[in-house]
């Protein structure tokens, strides 16, 4: 179940470019799995097939108090995070 309701801007900490920690509501979230790629569809006439750059992760993150939740985030340009989805 989603407990997000709109798109919050979060702060995310990456390591060669994969989500390694997150700070939500004042919380620190420490990545505790393997993140999966979000990937979305560029379509153009001249493409056979369309590329499917990511344009977010979802991970699930653990804080100190050990509340987790998986967690998606779309952006990342210019460091620029959006929290589109959390979930229990």
């Amino acid at each position: 179940m989603s407990i997000l309701s709109t798109p919050d801007t979060v702060t995310v900490w990456t390591e060669d470019g994969v989500p390694s920690r997150l700070v939500w509501e004042g919380i620190r979230y420490v990545v505790t799995d393997t993140p999966t790629p979000i990937r979305g569809s560029i379509l153009h006439d001249l493409l056979t097939h369309p590329l499917e750059p990511v344009i977010g992760w979802r991970f699930q993150g653990t804080s100190e108090a050990g509340e987790t939740h998986v967690f998606d985030v779309h952006g990342g340009f210019r460091q620029e995070w959006r929290l589109v989805a959390v979930y229990d």
